[in-house]
């Protein structure tokens, strides 16, 4: 054995080596007393509370404002629908009131006297024209209206003349232009003139 060094067995034995104390990096996690720590512990856990509460605000906030768009964006939608409904009503209406008077025309022509007289199968080809239109207004959900014998409506009939006639009081007597109709709406009152009360 050598004086003056000494064995490295004994340098590296614990028994012999310093006391290493380590020491937390941060003070969050020192505590130097009981009272201490759960002062900490209580502060910590107040925090935390602060900060759920703040999310829970935060979460409510941002419901409430996606709830708020999603109501907007399907009311957005709704009212598309409906405008681009209106736009194609106004186009199909305005078609219908220039597919009528045609349809006058036709109406008068096939009353007067000298229909009769025409070829039969020129009479047979403006029927089927006439029946075409109509047909074409009945898909648009438009029905004509009117017949002698009906009872007088004045939401549908305007009675522009009195006729007196051995029928029931305030039936049509003759339908002087026919009326159309959708399930909604007038879009052309009838006139008609109706047999007269008689006193």
């Amino acid at each position: 054995m050598t004086w003056g060094k000494k064995d490295k067995k004994e340098t590296d034995s614990p028994e012999n080596s310093e006391e290493v104390k380590i020491e937390p990096a941060s003070g969050d996690f020192e505590v130097d007393s009981e009272e201490q720590g759960s002062a900490t512990l209580a502060d910590k856990l107040k925090t935390l509370r602060a900060e759920l509460e703040k999310c829970k605000a935060e979460k409510q906030e941002y419901l409430i404002g996606w709830q708020r768009c999603k109501a907007d964006s399907i009311n957005s939608r709704k009212d598309a629908v409906l405008m681009a409904e209106r736009s194609g009503n106004r186009s199909r209406d305005a078609l219908i009131e220039d597919i009528i008077p045609a349809l006058d025309s036709f109406d008068m022509a096939i009353a007067s006297d000298a229909w009769a007289k025409m070829d039969s199968n020129w009479r047979i080809g403006m029927e089927n024209v006439r029946s075409q239109l109509i047909t074409a207004l009945l898909n648009q959900g438009v029905t004509a209206y009117a017949e002698i014998g009906d009872a007088f409506d004045p939401t549908l009939h305007d009675a522009v003349q009195e006729l007196n006639e051995n029928s029931a009081p305030g039936s049509i007597a003759k339908v002087l232009r026919r009326g159309y109709k959708t399930a909604e709406r007038i879009i052309r009152p009838a006139q008609v003139a109706i047999v007269a009360h008689k006193e």
